[in-house]
């Protein structure tokens, strides 16, 4: 399973055998079935998480008790609660594989010391934040200044392998709006 993260890393860095053994060493592969909460809210998150195959959101309840889904992730990606992994405090969000789920997992202390030991992965680490800013600043963009419609057609465009293998209540919220409007602009933009 370490093949699909070490061959993303070595799209950025030059990787050493050592790199290569290091990776998976401190990476540890796990199967999660569909459904599964692997991370829970008022906990701390152990794991940071690279997606091998399969669907994971993150997710909270609102003040109605609704589940709110804030991310949707595929391979290859990471994910987990970030700001509460990096600074080791009790999250609100939970982890949930969509579907059965290939996943890669390393804990906070197997991160600090991998970024230590390999000069690879640190620069890779320094891209994946960067583009995780970037993804987070445009998805915030497009929550407020894009219509519904408009926000659908991008996750078209940009991930069409979410529609096929997300449920629709979980595209709706991630997207920002309830399933009833998620449908009607889908049969919509099938007219």
């Amino acid at each position: 399973m370490h093949e699909q993260l070490i061959s993303l890393i070595s799209q950025s860095a030059k990787l050493s055998e050592r790199d290569e053994a290091l990776y998976r060493q401190y990476f540890e592969p796990v199967l999660q079935p569909r459904n599964r909460v692997i991370e829970e809210e008022g906990k701390i998150p152990k794991y940071l998480y690279f997606i091998v195959s399969g669907f994971v959101r993150l997710f909270h309840y609102n003040e109605k008790g609704d589940e709110v889904t804030t991310h949707i992730n595929c391979p290859p990606g990471f994910i987990t609660s970030y700001f509460n992994f990096i600074n080791q405090t009790v999250s609100d969000e939970n982890l949930e594989c969509i579907t059965d789920c290939e996943l890669l997992r390393i804990t906070k202390n197997n991160l600090e010391a991998l970024t230590r030991e390999s000069a690879a992965f640190k620069d890779f680490s320094i891209l994946v934040f960067q583009q995780s800013l970037a993804y987070n600043e445009k998805r915030s963009k497009e929550l407020a200044a894009l219509s519904a419609e408009q926000r659908y057609k991008n996750l078209m465009d940009e991930h069409p392998e979410i529609l096929h293998n997300v449920p629709l209540q979980y595209i709706a919220s991630f997207l920002g709006m309830n399933p009833k409007s998620l449908s009607r602009i889908r049969k919509q933009i099938i007219r």
